[in-house]
């Protein structure tokens, strides 16, 4: 039963795949040629076998279920082959890989891939549920799974500005799905507004509104395509969103439960928040700016009330309205939290003793804790007595060059895990913006 499920997709399990774990894999894969491909490839002089044939004991190959290319795309250029020679071996590994029975669950494609086999065996990809490319693939590529592949049910696109060729065939590709689902949108650069193409894979999801439930996208929305999306359960937006003007505010998202942001302003968020229904159970906030007077996080307790995790960064003014959260978002069982600008951890740690009873998983981001925080700790960790064990979590980039401070704490710690009020804890030293 282990072969069967690992070589289902077996670049998955070596995710992030080393250059070793690549080349093991490779070569595996290598030893599927038959001595007929093993004899061309070797007239084209490109040997890369051992002298002895090694029996395998299971064709792997039949397993394999997901086809990623771009790994293929990386294994070869460890050999640091000519290019001529990559593509003659590209079409021998192909000719193994895909045959006339095999049906595909997902599909990986780099830009650079052009291989005339492809458009022989596009049936072999009429049952895809996944789909990743980037903006240069292949237009006959593309052309041909828009008439065989219709059932994509997550699909991944990379665009890197100012190389992307026309869009009308990813288009056309998004437009045929009858059931998308999740949606990630990448782009390497800086998208100016209405920039086309980015303009274009917008207005495209609409059409796919009504089953979208998952996006990811990294640019500043350039139409107001998010208010189309009613039934998306997660966004995920990283983008660098200072200004509100071009925001949608008219944006509704009755069904939101998981919500990821990154380099947003506060006011764009609150009103994300606002906009929702209460079913939001997880939110992530990464580097968020602007001064709106607490408005996000009074979004979060009046709208929020099944929010069980929530990440956000704090600074001294937000700790009233932040207490406000802990009484009222009782179902919250995970909280991190990072301290801005001089941050008093003390007044946190005061009204922590208000927290849900469910919180059990804390992370502490950034804190430089003095002989007064630590008392202050111990306080809360004394009102922690009839609660879950803590799971606690500090990471910071400047604890350790005060070492008396970190002998006490850890050794507070250690005392109040021995009592059992924490199940475990770590602290961390490492630089917040690797």
């Amino acid at each position: 039963m282990t072969v069967p499920i690992l070589w289902k997709d077996p670049t998955k399990k070596y995710d992030p795949i080393t250059g070793n774990a690549c080349k093991i894999l490779f070569n595996v894969i290598l030893l599927h040629l038959s001595d007929e491909s093993r004899n061309n490839l070797k007239n084209q002089e490109i040997d890369l076998f051992a002298k002895t044939h090694q029996r395998l004991l299971f064709n792997y190959i039949n397993f394999w279920m997901h086809l990623d290319l771009c790994f293929l795309e990386r294994a070869m250029h460890i050999y640091e082959m000519e290019n001529s020679k990559i593509s003659i071996l590209t079409d021998e590994i192909l000719k193994l890989l895909i045959n006339n029975d095999k049906k595909f669950k997902s599909l990986s494609i780099p830009g650079s891939f052009n291989s005339y086999l492809f458009s022989r065996v596009e049936h072999c990809f009429s049952d895809l549920q996944y789909f990743y490319c980037d903006c240069n693939i292949n237009i006959n590529i593309l052309k041909g799974l828009t008439i065989m592949s219709t059932s994509i049910e997550k699909l991944e696109l990379k665009i890197e500005y100012k190389s992307a060729t026309d869009p009308s065939r990813i288009i056309e590709l998004i437009e045929a799905q009858k059931n998308l689902k999740e949606v990630n949108l990448t782009c390497k650069g800086t998208v100016i507004n209405d920039d086309p193409y980015h303009k274009a894979i917008e207005e495209s999801l609409i059409k796919c509104a009504d089953t979208i439930q998952y996006l990811r996208i990294n640019w500043e929305p350039i139409t107001k395509f998010l208010s189309h999306l009613v039934n998306l359960v997660s966004l995920d937006l990283r983008y660098l969103f200072y200004n509100d003007i071009n925001w949608d505010y008219t944006i509704s998202l009755p069904h939101l439960k998981f919500l990821y942001v990154k380099h947003i302003s506060s006011g764009v968020l609150a009103n994300i928040i606002e906009n929702t229904n209460g079913y939001l159970s997880e939110i992530i906030l990464d580097y968020y700016h602007g001064d709106d007077g607490g408005r996000h996080i009074r979004a979060i307790y009046q709208h929020c009330s099944n929010l069980n995790y929530l990440k956000l960064s704090l600074q001294n003014k937000d700790v009233l309205e932040f207490q406000n959260l802990l009484i009222i978002c009782k179902l919250l069982s995970g909280l991190e939290v990072t301290g801005m600008d001089k941050f008093n951890w003390s007044e946190l740690l005061k009204i922590m003793t208000k927290s849900p009873i469910n919180l059990f998983k804390l992370k502490f981001i950034n804190p430089i804790f003095d002989f007064d925080d630590i008392r202050t700790l111990k306080l809360f960790l004394d009102n922690c007595k009839n609660r879950h064990p803590i799971s606690l979590q500090i990471i910071s980039t400047k604890l350790w060059k005060w070492q008396i401070q970190l002998q006490q704490l850890v050794h507070l710690l250690t005392e109040y895990k021995a009592k059992g009020i924490i199940k475990d804890f770590e602290y961390i030293e490492r630089n917040l913006f690797c």
